[in-house]
């Protein structure tokens, strides 16, 4: 983890949040391959929607996954690319951003992809806005 990396979670775990301790989404993890299944998309596609933030993944056992939360009706969740870059803008790493949509919020009072499903995608933006 760089110096950076640090900051941000430091304001992150000094926050509302202990990544330790905090209740955390059970989800499972899909593959590319799984994804190209499950979208209905080929895998450059795939790919495609990783690099532009519409679905965020991370290395699992040598591969990347991304967790299953993130999809709506065999779609990326519609609210996650925003908050996704506002997480990246906040200086949070990919990690460090599903770390946080997996984890409760005091604020929010459940794990901000449980509100993004919900619908509240403002008031989930507004408190990663506020990490930065």
């Amino acid at each position: 983890m760089s110096t950076g990396d640090d900051e941000v979670s430091q304001k992150w775990n000094s926050g509302r949040v202990n990544a330790e301790s905090a209740p955390r989404i059970e989800t499972t993890w899909l593959s590319l391959p799984e994804l190209v299944d499950i979208l209905g998309e080929p895998l450059g596609r795939v790919r495609k929607l990783l690099d532009e933030h519409y679905l965020i993944g991370s290395r699992r056992d040598g591969a990347v996954k991304v967790p299953a939360v993130f999809l709506k009706d065999d779609r990326p969740l519609s609210s996650l690319r925003g908050t996704v870059i506002v997480l990246h803008d906040a200086g949070f790493s990919d990690d460090e951003a599903i770390d946080w949509l997996l984890t409760a919020d005091e604020t929010i009072g459940v794990a901000p992809i449980e509100a993004l499903q919900a619908g509240r995608k403002s008031e989930v933006r507004r408190v990663a806005r506020t990490l930065a």
